[in-house]
Order: structure tokens, then C-alpha cells, then sequence
């Protein structure tokens, strides 16, 4: 919980592409607890399930806030494949949850409490680059490992320039 920073100037050590989903909720009525606290609840449960089975593929993830009403998880995945393989599981919970809100949604008993929201991103290689300074890891670091700033450029350039040299196409 309170990780001591690294001394220095780190990245992440990820290797290749890296598939960013960004997922959260947004509370359009605080009086409606009834409403956004099952959603945000099935968010910690989902990831909950999922750092109980790493080969599911998520590889890290950030909790964070945009303002009192909204929410969000950065994560980290493996690939976009092993994203779609979870999200469209029958055994998994999210499959569960997303039947509740479409049977919700079809039934027109849905009504604006809570707002849901994602954006996913597969970002190639040579397309990303990161730097830390005296941070423990976190981000894309914490998912990928941590890596001396050395090893993969002094300046941003050079870091990006990595998956040219690398047969990227940034």
C-alpha cells in the first residue's frame, strides 16, 4: 500500500504492444445509493476475480477518480484477445453483470442514476513510451515490470525511436 519510491529515473519495461482499457462509472444521483453502489461493487468484485486468475490476462490496474461523481480503472491487458475472451465469458461476472443492465435496458426500468463508460486502446510498440522519477512502480511500470531509464533511452525520442529499431511502426 505505501510502496517506497525508486530512486531515479525508471520506464516500464513492457515489451511489444500494450492494450489499455479505461472503464468507470459516473453517479448522476448521489440520493440513488440503491442504484451506482451495485455497480461499483461488481467493478471491485471483477477485479477481484480477475487478479485471482492472472491467466485471464490483466496485467495491472489503477484506481482513480475524475471528480465526486466519477470513477474509473485504468487496466493493463495482455492482449486484446484475452480483453475480449473475459469480457464475453459466460463464467466470468462481467458476463453476468452486462445480462442484469441489457435485461434492465429492455425492460425500460434503466433510469439515469448511473452512467457506465469505457474506452479501450491497443497501442503498438514504438507508439508509447514512459518515465518515473523516484516513483514506486505504477501504471503501465507496475503491470510490466520496471526497467533502468538506461535501458531504454535517456529522452522520450529515444524511447519511442526503440520500436523502430525494434521493426515498430512509430
Amino acid at each position: 500500500m505505501f510502496a517506497k519510491p525508486i530512486p531515479g529515473r525508471t520506464t516500464a519495461a513492457a515489451e511489444g504492444d500494450v492494450v489499455v482499457l479505461l472503464i468507470g462509472m459516473r453517479v448522476n444521483h448521489f440520493w440513488a445509493v440503491h442504484q451506482w453502489l451495485p455497480v461499483m461493487l461488481s467493478m471491485f468484485r471483477m477485479l477481484g476475480e480477475l487478479a485471482r486468475d492472472s491467466s485471464r490476462g490483466l496485467l495491472g490496474r489503477v484506481l482513480l477518480t475524475a471528480s465526486p461523481r466519477t470513477y474509473y480503472v485504468v487496466q493493463y491487458w495482455e492482449s486484446k484477445e484475452k480483453l475480449y475472451a473475459y469480457a464475453s465469458s459466460p463464467e466470468m461476472f462481467h458476463h453476468r453483470v452486462w445480462g442484469i443492465v441489457n435485461r434492465k435496458e429492455r425492460a425500460g426500468k434503466v433510469r439515469g442514476h448511473v452512467g457506465l463508460w469505457h474506452e479501450a486502446y491497443v497501442v503498438p510498440e514504438g507508439s508509447y513510451e514512459s518515465i518515473y522519477f523516484d516513483m514506486p512502480a505504477f501504471g503501465l511500470a507496475a503491470a510490466t515490470g520496471v526497467l533502468p531509464i538506461e535501458r531504454r533511452g535517456r529522452t522520450a525520442a529515444a524511447r519511442f525511436a526503440r520500436g523502430e529499431a525494434r521493426g515498430g511502426d512509430a
